[in-house]
């Protein structure tokens, strides 16, 4: 038998006995077609719609912030505040003070505060093991966490840079400082961290490094010192919010050294 293309015909060669499920987008009928037949019932499906808050539910969502340790070497007591060798306690007490993070937790042989910069979590360390032994506080904050190595920053005091001087590696040796030394050792030999050096120069004549370490920095020296710390703290902020190579090239390039010679 051969049936009639027109939607009505088709229609009336269907089977009216049970309900007829049909879809708006099986046939291309004018919207009215359906109210011409009252005799049987017809389903349609649409899709739901989808509210603007499911919408934003079914978005992946980013992945956190990894958190960052920034850790400053240095000597605990009063005995050694405010000598070359403690840059690395006060450079951390700087970043404190600008992010509003206090630091007034001990746990892993060290002093330890927890806060944000921007939206970035972070974790400032004081090891006070005493400076050879810095290793042994920093591998177990970095084990007990798992910190990857590039988001541990070590911030220590460099003999080989001119007082007040900054330099920041993606990753390097000790270069002969025992605490760097400890760290690395503490860290299966791995090397692949990011340090800040602060440098803090050379003894004058034949003075011993081990002593010249541990004299304070004078007047002009603290002075430099004071705006080397302002830079530093700029730096790790970028270091955090964008990245190493932004915040190296900030601390690292010709003009940056230029402003502190």
């Amino acid at each position: 038998m051969k049936l009639s293309s027109s939607p009505l015909s088709i229609i009336r060669f269907l089977n009216f006995s049970s309900p007829l499920i049909i879809s708006p987008l099986s046939f291309n009928f004018p919207k009215t077609t359906f109210t011409h037949f009252p005799n049987f019932s017809i389903h349609t499906t649409t899709s739901p719609a989808i509210t603007a808050e499911e919408s934003q539910l079914a978005r992946p969502k980013p992945p956190p912030h990894l958190p960052w340790l920034i850790v400053g070497l240095g000597n605990p007591g009063k005995k050694y505040n405010a000598t070359r060798h403690n840059v690395g306690f006060e450079m951390v007490d700087a970043i404190a003070e600008s992010e509003g993070i206090s630091i007034n937790n001990v746990n892993f042989k060290a002093l330890l505060g927890r806060g944000f910069i921007g939206n970035v979590p972070v974790m400032l360390a004081k090891p006070q093991t005493f400076m050879n032994s810095s290793g042994e506080s920093v591998g177990s904050i970095v084990s007990y966490y798992k910190i990857p190595l590039k988001q541990v920053l070590v911030v220590y005091d460099d003999l080989d840079l001119p007082s007040a001087k900054l330099r920041l590696l993606p990753k390097g040796g000790h270069g002969g400082h025992n605490g760097m030394r400890s760290i690395i050792d503490h860290l299966k030999g791995s090397c692949d961290f990011p340090r800040l050096r602060i440098g803090i120069g050379r003894p004058p004549g034949k003075m011993d490094a081990v002593n010249f370490v541990l004299r304070p920095f004078n007047k002009q020296e603290r002075e430099e010192l004071e705006f080397t710390f302002e830079r530093g703290i700029e730096a790790v902020r970028i270091l955090v919010l964008e990245g190493f190579d932004k915040s190296a090239t900030f601390v690292n390039s010709t003009k940056a050294m230029e402003q502190l010679g």
